[in-house]
């Protein structure tokens, strides 16, 4: 099966901020748990590089929209790959050889639909939000996402000419089978109330004398594309839809991982790309196709999105899976009150280990909830459960086997200590209904009940070595199965807990054709496995 995942497009204004993290994150797992069921994936994220913002704030640091931009996207980029999010690609709405020909023809195809119109429009326009609202999307006569007055603005725009979708839109987002889903579901209501209270005609442009700075519309040079057509195509350019232009992977580079999506510049081009009408069959028409977004999005990639495509005579994607938003200590991150938490800063204080703010996010707030980001919780989180918990029933285990220097004697009877025979079917049923909250808590109550299970036993007070091997053997085999779930969470760590425990195949663990396959499933799953490695501190102590 074919799964292709995207992100929101970050804008690159200023440098990546939390909630560009939690997003990606919540992505990555999901494109991680995929490969490792055995889907074949295709996984992208991206800079929307052109609008008003960007626009202004070149003007601010009197540089041109292009260096603010070719400066900003390489930090996106690098911080992702010390996230190590497993992305294949990355596109950039700059990107003139790739990015700008399917917007272009996108605009034609609508053209020819008849549902683009050129119209004089006098509305209440957010910079911030980049778009015009209206006085109900306002609370207290301002935009609640940044707490601003919008400018009134009287100009000549085309519109997209939404309203008339409306039917269809309600009954593309309300159908059981071959619909467009919302996840989670609590998310789809808040969308059908929009249709119930009436769609309007969205702006597609903006004259140039207004903003010079994104792509000219076609036949049309005075007027320059607004940002639903320019950023939500980035869906399709990137697998070069129409056959526009060549893209930058192969379908061996994806599939084992060769392709670094981190590097920014012109790639080589091989020679059986995924392009055209091959690219679009594969990743799109025979793909399930997922849009990782935010709430404050939704709207658009639910209604304004699949109607483009309808119109453009492309098939509207699968599902919506939909984020919340990310506070600081109870609190909206704000520069004005100084609780904004950077990214580079945990990674700092974790000596740039990605996982423990992996955790955190996968651990502490479930998809389609806001989260909050508190100093002390993550301390708390990584000293009592990544560290004391986790790394020191590694620890015990392995310097109890090396001390009685036994090798694994793995029973050919299960005894798995959480969950029992059917542990896999409760995480893999977690995992695939997108409920990653319950997929790594059930993880972590089993490396609780392990700890348990140690603690009761006690084997260095045992004086039999076959009872000892026995227990420690145990414990290893679980441990096991652990690291294989964690690895879409903290695929470092987990990993790491393979290659201690000496595990056949933990050197291909982070490889993107690795699957885990039925035989891993299996209590015994590794039967060449008898000696485990050395023991390293997992988590070392903060400072």
């Amino acid at each position: 099966m074919r799964q292709y995942i995207t992100t929101a497009i970050d804008y690159p204004n200023a440098p990546p901020h939390m909630g560009h993290v939690m997003e990606k994150v919540l992505a990555d797992v999901t494109a991680r748990w995929f490969r490792l069921r055995g889907d074949e994936v295709r996984f992208q994220i991206g800079t929307d590089e052109h609008g008003v913002k960007i626009q202004r704030k070149a003007e601010e640091e009197n540089i041109t929209p292009q260096v603010l931009v070719d400066r900003n996207v390489p930090l996106f980029q690098d911080l992702y790959r010390r996230l190590q999010i497993s992305s294949d690609d990355f596109i950039r709405t700059t990107d003139r050889r790739r990015h700008w020909p399917t917007v272009q023809a996108l605009w034609k195809k609508l053209v020819e639909a008849g549902v683009l119109e050129k119209r004089t429009y006098t509305g209440l326009y957010c910079a911030g939000c980049e778009r015009f609202m209206t006085k109900r999307d306002l609370v207290d006569g301002k935009c609640p996402n940044h707490n601003t007055a919008p400018e009134e603005v009287s100009e000549e725009n085309y519109f997209f000419l939404l309203s008339k979708d409306s039917a269809w839109l309600k009954k593309l987002l309300a159908a059981k089978k071959g619909g467009y889903a919302i996840v989670p579901a609590s998310r789809a209501q808040e969308t059908l109330s929009l249709i119930e209270s009436g769609l309007e005609d969205v702006s597609f442009s903006r004259p140039k004398s207004s903003l010079a700075w994104g792509i000219p519309v076609p036949d049309d040079p005075d007027h320059v594309m607004y940002v639903w057509c320019d950023a939500l195509t980035n869906y399709i350019s990137g697998i070069d839809i129409f056959g526009l232009s060549k893209g930058p992977f192969d379908s061996a580079s994806l599939r084992s991982g060769s392709f670094d999506s981190s590097k920014n510049g012109p790639r080589p081009q091989a020679e059986d790309h995924e392009r055209g009408p091959q690219g679009r069959v594969e990743w799109w028409d025979d793909a399930t196709v997922t849009h990782v977004i935010g709430k404050d999005i939704a709207r658009f990639h639910a209604l304004i999105w699949p109607a483009m495509l309808k119109h453009a005579g492309v098939r509207t994607p699968d599902r919506l899976l939909i984020h919340g938003f990310l506070t600081s200590e109870g609190q909206k991150m704000s520069k004005s009150i100084g609780n904004v938490v950077m990214p580079e800063e945990v990674l700092q204080k974790f000596n740039g280990n990605p996982d423990p703010l992996r955790f955190y996010l996968s651990h502490e707030v479930p998809v389609g909830n806001d989260g909050d980001f508190s100093w002390k919780r993550i301390e708390e989180l990584y000293d009592g459960i990544l560290r004391n918990k986790l790394g020191n029933l590694l620890n015990r285990l392995l310097v109890l086997l090396k001390k009685n220097k036994l090798d694994l004697d793995i029973g050919s009877e299960s005894v798995f200590i959480w969950g029992g025979d059917t542990c896999w079917d409760r995480y893999t049923d977690s995992m695939n209904e997108f409920d990653l909250w319950s997929g790594i808590h059930f993880v972590f109550d089993w490396v609780d009940a392990c700890d348990k299970y140690i603690a009761e036993r006690e084997p260095w007070k045992m004086k039999d070595s076959f009872e000892i091997q026995m227990v420690l053997s145990v414990l290893a085999e679980n441990l096991r199965h652990i690291s294989l779930m964690l690895l879409p969470f903290i695929p470092q760590t987990a990993q790491e807990i393979s290659k201690q425990l000496g595990v056949p195949y933990a050197d291909r663990m982070r490889e993107k054709d690795f699957q885990i396959t039925a035989e891993m499933k299996k209590w015994g799953g590794e039967k060449s496995w008898k000696k485990v490695g050395e023991p390293r501190k997992l988590f070392e102590p903060l400072s």
